[in-house]
């Protein structure tokens, strides 16, 4: 009876679930690799500088101005594992949560970026990673014109592809038509193909399964575990963030807490 069960579970109406689920498998697992591969020495050069951020006691701040981008600065945010030094900007403006209509206007409003990284005051001696699927949209735009204009060290995670092939008059744009990719100090190609999704399915007329948030996520949480590497091979001692679900979590993150309270805004 159990094996007929999965086998039921596995062929609905004659879709073979299992089929589909492997070939995007196989995509994520293809993309995540080529990121691995063509953009490890730039993973590494942004991860040495994080990791002299936090040798200097300073901040490295997250910000995903888009719906979905939203979630990878969220994902590095007070994470079990993560850095505590990570200050991520979660502004409301372009959170889905306050609705999703909503949060395509915030994105593609010209100067809301700016007055966002305006608030939180950077300087010359900052550093701030840049989140987005595609690379072009006016919020992230103007967070990086601003950010750059403070001095502050960019790096940018994003789709080359997506933008360079984003035509100039499309909506999503910022004025200025620019790429995030072409403003930033170090620049991570996100690999994610036009239109965000992986499979194709017959009789559907575009790709479905996306996959932006997995390179994004993919990308943050490989610069954290690099930056801690690089900290513990100098004998620095990592500030990382314990499970508060594992015996003496809350007692090991106290003096963590104490030390970025009022620091990192969002804590």
């Amino acid at each position: 009876m159990e094996s007929e069960s999965a086998s039921i579970l596995l062929s609905v109406d004659g879709v073979d679930a299992a089929r589909f689920n492997a070939i995007y498998l196989a995509r994520i697992h293809e993309m995540l690799l080529r990121i691995q591969k063509e953009e490890l020495d730039v993973m590494t050069r942004a991860a040495e500088r994080m990791a002299q951020q936090i040798e200097a006691d300073r901040l490295i701040y997250v910000y995903g101005p888009g719906g979905h981008s939203n979630v990878a600065s969220q994902d590095v945010f007070f994470r079990a594992g993560g850095l505590a030094h990570i200050s991520s900007i979660l502004d409301q403006g372009t959170l889905l949560s306050n609705g999703a209509l909503r949060s395509i206007s915030m994105e593609r409003c010209s100067g809301y970026g700016k007055a966002v990284i305006d608030s939180q005051q950077l300087v010359e001696s900052d550093l701030i990673l840049l989140v987005s699927a595609y690379g072009v949209n006016s919020a992230l735009i103007d967070a990086a014109l601003e950010a750059r204009a403070r001095g502050a060290f960019l790096i940018g995670l994003s789709s080359h592809e997506h933008a360079m092939a984003c035509a100039a008059d499309h909506p999503a744009r910022h004025p200025s038509k620019q790429n995030l990719h072409d403003l930033v100090d170090l620049a991570i190609d996100t690999k994610v193909p036009i239109g965000d999704a992986l499979v194709e399915i017959p009789g559907v007329p575009q790709p479905v399964g996306a996959a932006s948030t997995f390179a994004n996520i993919f990308v943050l949480h490989c610069l954290v575990v690099q930056t801690i590497a690089i900290l513990a091979q100098r004998g620095v001692s990592p500030p990382v963030w314990r499970s508060i679900n594992t015996t003496g979590g809350d007692a090991a993150n106290e003096e963590l807490v104490c030390r970025l309270r009022g620091r990192v805004r969002w804590l």
